[in-house]
């Protein structure tokens, strides 16, 4: 029996899944990653595993005992403060026994995925330049190429597979996040704390929100979220924390000192995060040897849903691999349930961003 040559463009959570099952049915597969290592750069914040997408896709893993060693069904807290009294408009906690969506650190679960590969899988400082649609071939910064049965485009955002499949490219959504921490807080800040408490604690006014979220070691990430035009930090020197402090204090002036403080206290410096989204819908002609998941097929606002996506393609995409006569026939099953999948989520994360920035902050309870 001839087995396909697979290529996976990208080391994220959902190329790695691909390939974790890809091997768990014992099919070769590569991952290409431009990355030159991988704590080459930290991984983001907390992912919320929903129990009908993201747990699926780990139990098909085989990986669902090292998730739950380091979920955290505490993290599914949601506290809503006003932002002119910090006090609780809504603080709702899991009941007793409720891991429906518990949280995890991006980082832990893209290292519980690497973990489980055989060693070489992810091939390192490996960035993909250019992707032929016929023939299938892979095209590397260093001018060297190869040809695969199936590229599978898991390289985010900017997708170069993407690239070749559609040539669609994401659009700006009118939303920026600037993204900051806080370390240690239960000793450091117990103020701020106490306010995040274990999970996600939003405030929200006039087009632009805070949030923080709890990840482990006592670690806070806060996002400032608002409307802006796309070149609205023309002038701001990122690199120059206390100018990009006095900014955001003086674009939220008016809030409560207490919630305030997560700019004051913050450690470390910012990053700005401007939001892109695919169209939507984002779809295309099942094409031979190439196809899409996670972002590069259906990048979308960050509202807890893009990486159980993700996670769900891979394991879907490599089940159909592995159970299906040809390759071509596996992308088409695969193609077939993900693309209105996506489809739907966008449309019902783009009316979420929205939510976002309302000024109902019951909208984001639970």
């Amino acid at each position: 029996m001839t087995f396909p040559r697979i290529a996976i463009a990208g080391a994220g959570l959902g190329g790695l899944a691909c390939a974790r099952v890809l091997q768990l049915h014992g099919l070769d597969v590569t991952v290409f990653e431009q990355e030159p290592a991988a704590g080459a750069r930290p991984q983001g914040g907390t992912l919320d595993m929903h129990a009908d997408t993201g747990q699926v896709a780990l139990r098909t893993a085989g990986l669902n005992e090292q998730f739950r060693t380091l979920a955290r069904p505490e993290g599914q807290q949601m506290r809503g403060l006003d932002p002119h009294t910090a006090e609780a408009v809504f603080d709702e906690s899991p009941a007793e026994g409720d891991d429906s969506r518990p949280e995890i650190d991006r980082g832990q679960l893209r290292g519980i995925l690497l973990d489980s590969l055989s060693p070489g899988t992810v091939q390192w400082g490996r960035p993909v330049e250019d992707v032929t649609k016929a023939g299938a071939r892979l095209t590397f910064a260093d001018g060297t190429s190869q040809d695969f049965d199936l590229v599978v485009g898991a390289d985010g955002a900017w997708s170069r597979v993407r690239r070749a499949l559609t040539g669609v490219r994401p659009e700006y959504s009118g939303v920026t996040f600037v993204e900051f921490g806080l370390d240690d807080t239960d000793r450091r800040h117990p103020a701020l704390a106490a306010l995040t408490g274990q999970g996600t604690m939003m405030t929200k006014a006039g087009g632009q929100a805070l949030v923080a979220q709890r990840t482990s070691n006592g670690h806070i990430r806060c996002y400032a979220t608002f409307y802006a035009p796309e070149d609205w930090a023309a002038g701001l020197d990122f690199a120059v924390t206390d100018a990009v402090r006095d900014h955001l204090l003086e674009r939220y002036a008016g809030w409560h000192p207490d919630l305030l403080a997560y700019l004051r206290e913050h450690d470390g410096g910012f990053t700005h995060r401007p939001l892109h989204v695919l169209p939507v819908p984002h779809a295309w002609t099942t094409t031979p040897g190439l196809t899409l998941l996670g972002d590069a097929a259906h990048l979308m606002p960050p509202l807890g849903v893009g990486a159980n996506l993700a996670l769900l393609d891979g394991t879907e995409l490599a089940t159909a691999l592995a159970t299906t006569s040809s390759v071509d026939e596996a992308v088409r099953t695969y193609e077939a349930g993900m693309l209105p999948r996506s489809i739907e989520m966008a449309k019902a994360c783009s009316s979420g961003l929205h939510d976002l920035l309302s000024d109902d902050l019951r909208s984001m309870a639970a």
